[in-house]
């Protein structure tokens, strides 16, 4: 199964946030939102960052 994270891009421009803030709002690395833009596997730590951060549940993003 094919991983996508363009849901959570649309909640980043809903939030009317970029993936800078994003990034220094959650704590991720910037590795780790590189692996986001290119669609590819992260941690379950850093998605619960990301959640925890936007307000949002796993099945959102």
């Amino acid at each position: 199964m094919a991983i996508c994270y363009d849901r959570l891009w649309k909640l980043l421009i809903d939030k009317k946030m970029n993936r800078t803030e994003l990034k220094e709002t959650s704590g991720i690395s910037f590795n780790v939102l590189a692996r986001l833009g290119k669609n590819e596997p992260v941690s379950f730590e850093s998605i619960e960052k990301i959640c925890f951060t936007l307000n949002c549940n796993i099945e959102d993003i």
